[in-house]
Formats: structure tokens, sequence, C-alpha cells
């Protein structure tokens, strides 16, 4: 008689030591990442980009340079993946951001309530994106190459244009507003290059100190620069929402 086969069935607690491990795996990887992104942070805005090498990241990281290919095959992959977590944050602000709710009012309704709440949410959305950056000048450091020198230098063309694109992303919501109000796309396409080189370049004032030359403050003058755009924007819809409640 042919021998009686035997299958072996694991025990029920080994498959679940095994996820334990992975898990506890993943999770140590997770903290000797963030470590190595905390000490090329510190690295990169003491050095700048190109002064920084991996040796002196894994010295601040407290491991061998060895280690650091673990997580990263070059510095400028560790630099695109603090940029991009920079980013992730930014979006996330600017995502967050809503309208300030307005006073209910009889006598607003319809095309005027429309372009009221768009001007609301390009106000609240600009704002968000600027106050990101002026509140942490290192994410403005990360975000624009300021290390040494604007280039982008040894990122390779799809990491550049993967941060760009959420770069994009987050300026999107602005561009949408300005849409609503009545903007075709190359309109507010250039409202929003405009916006965006302005933002910069008060931030740059500011984080330098070369605005109090000016006597001036970058809250103030990004107001300032915020009530015209919208004002600009609003102006066709507006007269045409004029015109149509005229009409007899």
């Amino acid at each position: 008689m042919p021998r009686s086969s035997k299958v072996l069935i694991p025990a029920p607690h080994a498959s679940v030591d095994h996820e334990v491990r992975i898990e506890r795996q993943r999770a140590v990887t997770d903290v000797r990442r963030a470590l190595v992104l905390a000490a090329a942070r510190s690295a990169f805005l003491e050095l700048g980009l190109e002064g920084a090498s991996l040796r002196e990241i894994a010295k601040r990281a407290g491991y061998t340079p060895g280690a650091i290919y673990s997580y990263f095959s070059s510095k400028e992959e560790v630099y695109g993946a603090l940029l991009g977590e920079s980013l992730e944050r930014l979006n996330a602000v600017v995502g967050a951001a809503d309208a300030a709710p307005e006073r209910r009012s009889a006598s607003v309704h319809g095309e005027t309530a429309r372009l009221r709440q768009a001007q609301r949410a390009l106000r609240a959305k600009a704002t968000a994106f600027f106050e990101f950056y002026r509140e942490s000048p290192r994410d403005l450091d990360l975000g624009f190459y300021l290390f040494h020198g604007m280039q982008p230098r040894g990122l390779t063309p799809a990491l550049n244009e993967q941060l760009n694109a959420r770069l994009r992303d987050a300026l999107a919501p602005t561009q949408q507003a300005l849409a609503a109000l009545g903007l075709d796309e190359d309109d507010a396409q250039a409202e929003v290059t405009a916006l965006f080189a302005h933002i910069v370049g008060l931030l740059l004032l500011s984080h330098t100190g070369r605005i109090r030359m000016f006597r001036q403050q970058s809250q103030a003058l990004f107001d300032r620069y915020l009530d015209a755009l919208i004002a600009r924007a609003s102006r066709p819809a507006e007269t045409g929402s004029a015109q149509c409640g005229s009409t007899p």
C-alpha cells in the first residue's frame, strides 16, 4: 500500500510572527530614514547642496556612508526626498485652506454670490501658499534651490519634473479660482505666474532682511497685491453681471 502523504500545516502563530517582524523592520527603516533626512536638512542648510557630502550626512546621522546607500543612492536623491516632503506639506496646507464664509444677505444671490465665493477661494488659497513659506524659511530654501544658486543641479529630469508638478499642484487651486472668476486659461495661467513671482520676491526680501531698506512688510505688500489681483480678475465678470442685471 502506498504511504499516505502528510501535509505540514504551519502553526497559526507563525504567519502572525512573520507579519510582526516585517512591521517592526518597516518601523526601524522609517526611523533611520527620518534620521538621515534630518541630518541632510541640517547639512544642506549649513553647507549647501554642493558642499554637503554623503559622508557628512552620514556623520550627522550617526551612520557610516555605506549605510546611507541602503536608503538613498545619492545626495541628490536625499535632497529630492526632502523637497518632496516639503511640497506634500505645502499641498496639504493649501488644500485645507477654506474660503471664509460670508454672512448671508437676502440681496446677494445667483451670479453675485458665485463671484464672491470665487473671490474668497482665491484669497484663501493664495494666502495659504504665501504663509506656508513666510512661516517656514527653511522650506523656502529647499523649494527654490537657494543653497548655491537657483539651478536644481544634480536632479534627474524625471525627479525635477515630479517635484515641479507638485509645486504646480499647490498653485492649481488659485488658478481654478481665477478661472471661476471668468478668466480664460491663458490669462489665469499668466496671473498665477505673476502671483508666484511676486510671492517669491517678497519672501526673498523678507527672509534676507532686505525688505527693511524699503521700510515695508511682506504681509502688507502681499495683501495689497492680492487685493489688486482679485479686483482685476473680477472686473470682467462684475461688468457682465451688471449689464445682465440692467437688461429690461
